[in-house]
């Protein structure tokens, strides 16, 4: 669909060309979009896209950019720690939501970038988050008197799982929201309330 062309601030326009592109490599992924159907899209000429952001590449960067600073705030604002049931809870509505809310978004931010983002790829952000909820388990593992050298494996393991399970619900919306919350948080408090201190595997492997 075409939008009629609208007089606009410079600022104005270039939020409304992130939107129209943020869209589209939603829809069509950042090889099959064209800044041709950003433009038309948008209702502008082709180089008034460029003239914004340089190239497609500009304009996916800042795309991706803006997306990655929107999930690390949901993250940060809810990671507030308190009871390490209650931080995993946070961190599974966080990313929860975000997918809700924000799917495009999602979309884009899970999809392997051909663009290099100064803020990093999805992984990265994943490593930020785990990193926050790597000194709260540093806490409790001292509490408990466990190795907290550990604590940043359990970390990225946690955000990790709840990072996939979004990438799953993503495509499949079921169950509801809450109970893909739950059942996270089922496996991963319960595996953290029983840890050994010692693990062990039940079965020999060769080294």
């Amino acid at each position: 669909m075409t939008v009629p062309r609208v007089r606009m601030t410079g600022q104005e326009r270039r939020r409304q060309l992130l939107d129209v592109g943020r869209v589209l490599f939603a829809e069509r992924g950042y090889e099959a979009t064209s800044i041709e159907e950003i433009a038309t899209r948008a209702g502008v000429s082709k180089p008034v896209v460029y003239e914004h952001f340089g190239s497609k590449e500009g304009l996916y960067g800042l795309v991706v950019d803006r997306e990655m600073q929107l999930l690390l705030d949901r993250f940060t604002s809810v990671l507030s720690g308190g009871h390490p049931r209650e931080l995993l809870e946070q961190a599974a509505f966080a990313l929860l939501d975000y997918i809700e809310d924000e799917t495009d978004g999602f979309r884009i931010l899970i999809r392997d970038s051909p663009v290099v983002s100064t803020t990093g790829s999805f992984s990265s952000l994943i490593g930020q988050v785990a990193s926050q909820v790597e000194h709260i388990l540093d806490q409790e593992f001292k509490a408990r008197g466990y190795e907290t050298t550990l604590a940043g494996l359990y970390s990225q393991a946690l955000v990790g799982m709840v990072a996939l399970t979004g990438q799953w619900w993503l495509e499949v919306r079921r169950p509801d929201k809450a109970e893909v919350a739950a059942h996270l948080v089922n496996l991963a408090w319960n595996g953290l309330s029983h840890l050994e201190s010692q693990p062990g595997l039940a079965s020999q492997h060769l080294r």
